[in-house]
């Protein structure tokens, strides 16, 4: 049994927003040699995430505004006006806590003949909520 471990950087210059990761990943996977095994890729900070889906724009925007109706970002801390209790200990991102909670932390890819056996349309996606500085993705492959 093998282990590879790699990060990636990101820094999204807008709040929110979606990148497809699945390049990156797949350069990892062939840095390591693993021909059948898993690769892990977890979003390293409390407010971003790491999902799968179909790389279509309609689609990626229809995420962002249904996310936004379901955690609507609000600076203030006053819950009567729409505003975060997590917001009174000094940050302004107690919007991107609930969006990272629903899109997920990580997802586990199977490794098969040394590449990412994905569905149909499937593809790797950064989603950020509270962007704006540098962010890391870790990318953890175990097998032989």
């Amino acid at each position: 049994m093998k282990s590879h471990r790699a990060t990636i950087t990101l820094h999204l210059p807008e709040r929110t927003g979606f990148v497809n990761i699945t390049p990156d990943i797949e350069e990892v996977v062939e840095e390591s040699s693993i021909q059948e095994g898993l690769c892990l890729v977890n979003a390293m900070h409390i407010t971003a995430s790491v999902f799968i889906n179909d790389d279509e724009p309609g689609l990626h925007e229809d995420y962002i505004r249904w996310l936004e109706r379901l955690a609507p970002f609000n600076a203030g801390t006053d819950p009567a006006k729409g505003g975060y209790l997590h917001n009174r200990s000094g940050e302004e991102n107690g919007d991107a806590h609930h969006k990272r909670q629903i899109m997920g932390r990580e997802v586990v890819l199977a490794i098969t003949h040394g590449q990412l056996d994905f569905g149909p349309w499937e593809q790797v996606f950064y989603g950020e909520f509270d962007g704006r500085r540098d962010k890391r993705v870790l990318i953890k492959i175990i097998g032989e």
